[in-house]
């Protein structure tokens, strides 16, 4: 073989090395890659290696991750005709199904800036509705909306909105001055009300505590009281019983002398008193008393002369 023929074997191989070379491509694992020939979709292509013909085929790959776009701050006029400061995030991702990308590349210009768009003139739509202490109190209604049409609106495009979150809502300066005072005011309130309720509980206990005091002193009192009259009764109850068993034992013993019992009950009766009472001497009383008496004997005087003058 001639110079000329290696050189020209040598060139052909150097070609078809770059040819070859030129065509190769690598789809990660975040992306999916759609191959054109010729300005015509031609096949889709999962991540790994892939090979394209050079200058007849082009290789556009797609991200399919969870991104992330800003809204951008925007003056909004709400309901109660007030400027309000708002700003938004909006995540979404390209669905990773052939058609989905595909959607994403031919059914939407450039979706990125679009749902950006879309995300504002939303919001200016569903604020403007709204007051703005409405718009503050409820935010979690503003984000529904919000997401409910933007999946609504890019359902052709290939790609799912995740959630949106609703940043901030900024009143004009004058607006937030009033209603920070007026929050203070509302919290000043709150801790004057929580005071006032600790002292008003703290007296009631008080008042609980004295009432159970008195309660217990009462109580005390009643059980002395009906301590005493069954003391009382007691002994009254004793007494009576003492003078039960005396009656029943005087009656066992003057069972069959009635008449002799009641002539010494007379007699106890004028001893006691100091009664006196004139008695025939010949009436059967008076050998009573003289029996009952009989048991009396005079105490012996001792130590003292017995007069013997006869007067």
């Amino acid at each position: 073989m001639d110079l000329l023929g290696i050189i020209g074997w040598t060139l052909l191989i150097v070609v078809l090395v770059w040819f070859f070379s030129m065509g190769i491509r690598i789809v990660r694992p975040t992306q999916r890659a759609l191959v054109e020939r010729l300005g015509k979709y031609s096949r889709f292509r999962q991540p790994g290696f892939a090979w394209i013909i050079p200058v007849v085929e082009r290789l556009i790959k797609v991200n399919v991750t969870e991104m992330m776009v800003n809204a951008e701050p925007q003056t909004i006029i709400t309901k109660d005709k007030l400027n309000a400061q708002v700003d938004a995030q909006v995540y979404f991702k390209v669905k990773i199904d052939e058609e989905s990308v595909k959607a994403s590349q031919y059914n939407v210009f450039d979706y990125k800036y679009q749902i950006v768009n879309l995300a504002r003139t939303t919001l200016r739509n569903i604020i403007g509705t709204l007051n703005l202490n409405e718009a503050n109190s409820d935010r979690n209604r503003i984000n529904n909306e919000l997401m409910s049409t933007l999946r609504s609106e890019t359902a052709n495009w290939g790609i799912e909105v995740v959630r949106t979150e609703l940043k901030e809502i900024d009143p004009p300066k004058d607006v937030q001055d009033t209603m920070n005072k007026v929050v203070k005011a509302e919290n000043e309130k709150q801790a004057a009300i929580d005071y006032a309720t600790a002292a008003e509980t703290q007296a009631d206990g008080l008042r609980r505590a004295e009432i159970k005091k008195a309660e217990g002193m009462k109580q005390a009192a009643i059980l002395q009281a009906e301590g005493q009259a069954q003391a009382i009764v007691k002994v009254a109850e004793a007494e009576a019983a003492k003078i039960e068993k005396i009656n029943t034992a005087i009656q066992k013993y003057f069972r069959n002398e009635a008449q002799i019992y009641k002539k010494l009950e007379t007699i106890q009766f004028s001893l006691e008193k100091n009664t006196k009472y004139v008695i025939d001497p010949h009436t059967g009383i008076t050998n009573v008393i003289a029996e009952q008496m009989a048991g009396i004997v005079p105490v012996e005087k001792k130590g003292i002369p017995e007069d013997t003058s006869g007067s």
